[in-house]
């Protein structure tokens, strides 16, 4: 196993027991939460995705722009829904909303 496979595999418990506090905190909010569960579907995505680019193309994921922009997207939509989710929750709450 290469290092860098290694330390994929290291980092998924202490993930996976961010979600369970969150989860069992019942403080996050809900889309936010959803945010945060989505990212393990862009890593299922991006695994299944790397292998496909390495099988079909012989490349790394990297280097097959739709497979690798497509893998992103998700990554993408994991993070406007904790974002969305935390605006959401400060609009209710009547806090101001920090503008850029």
């Amino acid at each position: 196993m290469a290092a860098k496979d290694f330390l994929f595999v290291l980092s998924l418990p202490p993930y996976l027991g961010f979600l369970w506090f969150l989860t069992r905190s019942r403080q996050t909010p809900v889309l936010a939460l959803t945010g945060f569960y989505m990212t393990l579907v862009f890593v299922a995505i991006t695994i299944v995705a790397a292998i496909y680019a390495k099988v079909a193309y012989g490349a790394a994921l990297a280097n097959v722009d739709w497979l690798h922009g497509g893998a992103e997207f998700w990554l993408t939509v994991a993070n406007l829904l904790v974002v969305l989710g935390f605006r959401q929750a400060l609009v209710v709450a009547g806090r101001p909303v920090p503008r850029s």
